[in-house]
């Protein structure tokens, strides 16, 4: 399975921190094998996750100034080599295994050069990933669970024999989030059909928001080419899930595991909670 994973949004939000380095490179605090704290970007960490999940093709749509993310996935073994003459050994065994991860994978960079949506970024995702299934992770959201959360949404995803399948957590203001209305009498313990999806409605029909890890059939791709841009000048993929919902295909959603975290780093107040949980679950 390919994971498509959008980096190429503008971030504005974050600004002015956000203007030279991407919102994706923005470090929350991880635990290392070493059992040391440290400061990790977050795009690092999906990688990592996706890679302990068994994925090994990775598919980055990336967009201007957003080099940065390239540049650390481009393994710099002379720098490996100062931080083990400086005596740095724990810190060179850690950057190590994530070039290991790298060299473990084939990954490619695909351009985005207008921030045209979440939708458009993941159609330039068509020619590469042809008629697999394949996963869509957006590159400023985590879930930090227990258990292996994105293994169990590929599972969901062949159980159901889905042609789409999301994760959603229930929240207290949904108008920022695409919502999911669930279809009556389709719930399988966490599992539920879905009859409809809303980009940020004025007024929520649920408080069931999206999280932006997806599972896809690449009928996906015909969807996002039938929709208009929204009002906002771009593709929701969100339009797009509605318009499978419409052709009669099987769209699920599944909630996010008990005791799982949800890390979301789009604002200065979501970023200060991601540091704050991270690093309480770090210490731990």
């Amino acid at each position: 399975m390919i994971a498509v994973i959008p980096v190429a949004g503008l971030g504005t939000r974050l600004l002015p921190s956000t203007k030279e380095q991407p919102k994706e490179m923005l470090p929350v605090f991880a635990r290392n094998s070493s059992g040391t704290i440290s400061l990790k970007p977050t795009i690092q960490i999906i990688f990592e996750q996706l890679f302990e999940s068994g994925i090994r093709n990775f598919l980055f749509v990336i967009g201007r100034g957003k080099r940065i993310i390239e540049d650390h996935f481009t393994p710099d073994r002379g720098y490996l080599e100062l931080l083990v003459k400086r005596g740095k050994i724990t810190k060179a065994e850690e950057l190590k295994q994530f070039y290991n991860m790298i060299g473990s994978s084939f990954i490619a960079w695909v351009n985005q050069d207008e921030p045209l949506g979440f939708g458009d970024a993941v159609l330039r995702s068509k020619h590469l990933v042809v008629n697999s299934e394949f996963m869509v992770h957006a590159g400023d959201t985590l879930i930090l669970s227990c258990r292996n959360h994105i293994v169990a949404l590929i599972e969901c995803f062949k159980d159901m024999h889905a042609d789409a399948v999301f994760y959603v957590k229930e929240v207290d203001d949904p108008r920022k989030y695409g919502v999911v209305i669930p279809a009556e009498k389709s719930g399988i313990g966490d599992v539920f059909k879905v009859k409809g999806v809303i980009e940020k409605p004025e007024v929520p029909p649920t408080n069931l928001a999206i999280l932006p890890i997806y599972v896809f059939k690449p009928l996906i791709f015909k969807a996002l080419e039938s929709i208009e841009p929204s009002s906002r000048g771009e593709l929701e993929l969100t339009d797009a899930i509605q318009k499978l919902i419409d052709w009669g295909c099987n769209v699920f959603a599944r909630k996010i595991p008990n005791g799982a975290l949800w890390i979301d780093i789009g604002t200065p107040e979501t970023y200060w909670i991601a540091l704050k949980k991270t690093y309480e679950l770090a210490k731990q």
